[in-house]
This record gives C-alpha cells, structure tokens and sequence, in this order.
C-alpha cells in the first residue's frame, strides 16, 4: 500500500485518509485499489469498530477522479473504471460498521458520490460539495443515481445538468452534510461521532445497514450498467477524453 493513503487508529476508530493534497486528494486506480483495502481490512478487523474518511490538508476532502489518469481512457478502460467504482461502492454500502466522512474541505464528482454513501457526513462552513462533472465532458450514470435517491428527481436534475457546487449553509439544509462544527473540529468531531455510533448495538446496527443496502441494491445495478454502457459509448466517440484535456488546459 502506498502513502497516498494514510491509516491511523483514533481508539477503535480507524481515520482512513486520502493523501493528495497537492492535488486536492483526486483519485487515480492506485490510490482507488487502496481506498478499497484499507476499507475491507478495516470492516473485517474485530479492533476496528468504526471508520472515519477525511483528506489531507484544509482545501479539499476530494476533488474526484483525476482527469490526468481519464483523459488517456480508451472504450475497453473506460468499462473497467466503472466497475473499479462498482467495487469501491460496494465496499462502504456493505461495510456494517459506523462510516463517517470527515469533510474537511470540497466534494466534488465521484467524491461527493463516495461522501454520500458514508452513513453521516461532518462538515464546516467551508465544506462545499457538488456534481460537477458536465463541466470536465463526463456524464453524471452514477452521480445522478445517488442524488435521486438522497434527493429526488428534481434535485438531481438540477445537480447533474448545471455542474453547480453547493455551499455548506445549503448542504447541511439538505441533509447533505448531517453536522457542521468549527473547521478544526471537523475530524474530531467525525471520531466522536464514529465513536458514539459505535456505542450502540452493533447487531441492530448492522442488520440496519443491511436493510438499508438491500433497498438500493436493484437500482444499483442497474445504475451500473447503464453506467457501463454509457462510459463506453462516451468514450468511443472521444468527446469525454477531449474535454477532460481542455478542461486541464483552462485549468
């Protein structure tokens, strides 16, 4: 496992951290294949009774994909992504212990997808969070699933198609974000939190968290194959990989 994700042990609660700050925490395979370890490890390990997620530094929790890995993506990769976040996805939506997001900064795309399917999110004033992949050349399969069922159609509608980033004061009117608290509080607070959910019984808690997944689970998959066939198609005609390049560019 490389240092782009650092683990530490707060009590029996494991604080998984992304570790680009130098790029906002964006996330390429490597650093997606180690998310996805240290979470499995963390949801099998009996000293392990909670898992908090933050990033590194105060500008971003995660910017999302990294555009430099996606604009080099082919058809046949581009399906292979998807399914790289099928099996990230899957690994927080069936971790039965308490998951908490640290949002220590901006939620953007596939990381505001990932903060979501956390079962509470803590935040600050600063902690923004949104959709804003149409603006990169990449459409919103996953991205509008998971905002119409926090949200609802309308909502969802709204955030995929305008690219718009919500403010803190809205996120938390939302339900987005469940707490805010003081910037430097925002982790401590996450492992409190963590901490406290852990307290309850931990087979009631699971068999909710179970419960709550098998809800989900049919428009799920469906999403990802649409996802698949979506990605597949977008990337085949070229246009995706072509704005992500001019996107860098203006950036």
């Amino acid at each position: 496992m490389t240092d782009h994700i650092l683990q530490t042990m707060d009590g029996a609660v494991l604080v998984i951290t992304l570790n680009k700050p130098a790029k906002l925490n964006a996330w390429d395979k490597p650093m997606r294949d180690d998310l996805v370890t240290a979470i499995l490890r963390g949801s099998r390990d009996p000293q392990v009774e909670a898992i908090v997620l933050t990033g590194a530094g105060d500008r971003a929790f995660c910017a999302g994909q990294d555009l430099n890995e996606g604009k080099s993506f082919d058809a046949d990769r581009a399906e292979l992504w998807i399914e790289e976040w099928r099996t990230l996805y899957n690994v927080i939506r069936r971790c039965e212990k308490p998951f908490v997001a640290a949002l220590n900064g901006i939620a953007a795309g596939s990381a505001f997808q990932v903060s979501l399917l956390a079962d509470f999110r803590i935040g600050h004033a600063g902690s923004r969070m949104g959709q804003p992949e149409i603006n990169q050349g990449i459409a919103s399969a996953t991205g509008f699933w998971i905002l119409r069922e926090m949200l609802g159609l309308a909502r969802a509608i709204d955030l995929v198609q305008t690219g718009r980033i919500l403010e803190a004061e809205e996120c938390h009117r939302l339900g987005l974000i469940n707490e805010m608290v003081p910037q430097p509080e925002v982790l401590s607070r996450a492992v409190a939190f963590a901490q406290e959910l852990a307290a309850k019984p931990k087979q009631a808690y699971a068999f909710n968290k179970q419960r709550i997944c098998a809800a989900t689970q049919t428009s799920f998959d469906e999403t990802f194959e649409l996802a698949r066939q979506i990605h597949r198609k977008a990337f085949e005609l070229g246009d995706t990989q072509a704005q992500m390049a001019k996107f860098l560019t203006r950036k």
